[in-house]
């Protein structure tokens, strides 16, 4: 596959501490590549050092086979970007801050406007071409922001956190826009708190801590990286000490917590866990409510890495 992003020995440094620590990776034509990482694992300064919005203090960035620079415009304009923070004016109408945006790259008219329509109707605002930025809800205005960074079509797209603070119909239609954004030959880098839209839209996740690489891979390949094979969740009310503390001592269990009226037993390894957790329950006379078996989800895989929750 054609490299798109090639990083290579990047190292950006703060008043003498290092925020990224040599780092070297690529990211691949046609891919949605996942940047995970706790705050201040180094995520937003490697992509602004990527986008050339930090000056680098050693290491090499290249774009489509380009080194990338403040000055290297003709490679920026195949590049969105959609920030966390909202950017849009308030003076204008929605279809107006799009036209504003796709202007700044599309000069011919007709194409402009061609692109415009595309974008209001990918991200669902065909309602609300007249509006101001004021008249739309959070979700909406989210809409609006990523509509105005990948009006141009551009060819490589940065989502920094989308998703947050939005409704979960406008949730859906941002991760269902992603994909066809996807589908229609953009590569996209994305950053998010949310491990459900990773595993939902990624094909490849790197994950940061303190500036490096700590894991990389497909979604399948770092689940298989767990130590736990198998977890367990049960509702049962009022469950005694002892009863914690047998369940703790089974060979092939790796932790037993219990909070709030539900257990949570992990294994390491084994068959029929849940068979045999059942019968326990029944010699022991413990009644339950719901009781079902999950593999590792990838936010156990992340807790086990780094030690700590992506917000932390």
């Amino acid at each position: 596959m054609n490299k798109i992003i090639e990083v290579a020995n990047l190292t950006k440094k703060y008043k003498g501490k290092t925020a990224v620590d040599a780092l070297s990776f690529s990211v691949f034509e046609g891919e949605i590549l996942g940047l995970l990482g706790p705050n201040g694992s180094g995520k937003s300064t490697t992509i602004n050092c990527i986008l050339s919005l930090l000056s680098i203090d050693e290491g090499k960035i290249t774009i489509f086979g380009q080194e990338m620079k403040p000055s290297a415009y003709e490679i920026k304009k195949e590049i969105g970007v959609v920030f966390q923070d909202v950017a849009v004016f308030d003076e204008l109408t929605v279809i107006d801050n799009i036209r504003y945006f796709c202007g700044l790259y599309i000069k011919d008219k007709k194409v402009r406007e061609v692109y415009i329509e595309e974008a209001i109707q990918l991200v669902g605002l065909e309602e609300f071409k007249k509006y101001y930025p004021k008249q739309l809800s959070g979700g909406l205005l989210r809409r609006l922001n990523i509509a105005c960074g990948i009006s141009h079509k551009p060819k490589l797209i940065f989502f920094d956190e989308p998703t947050v603070a939005v409704d979960p119909q406008s949730r859906n239609n941002i991760l269902d826009g992603m994909k066809t954004l996807n589908k229609n030959g953009a590569t996209i880098i994305y950053t998010t708190h949310y491990m459900e839209e990773v595993e939902f839209l990624c094909h490849r996740v790197i994950i940061l801590d303190k500036g490096k690489i700590i894991e990389s891979g497909t979604i399948d390949e770092l689940k298989s990286l767990s130590n736990i094979e198998e977890k367990i969740s049960v509702e049962v009310n009022n469950l005694k000490k002892s009863i914690i503390s047998d369940i703790a001592k089974w060979e092939q269990v790796e932790s037993v917590d219990y909070e709030n009226g539900i257990l949570i037993v992990t294994y390491q390894k084994g068959k029929n866990n849940l068979a045999g957790l059942i019968h326990y329950f029944k010699e022991n006379r413990i009644e339950y409510n719901k009781i079902f078996s999950e593999r590792p989800t990838l936010n156990d895989v992340f807790l086990e890495l780094t030690g700590k929750g992506l917000r932390d």
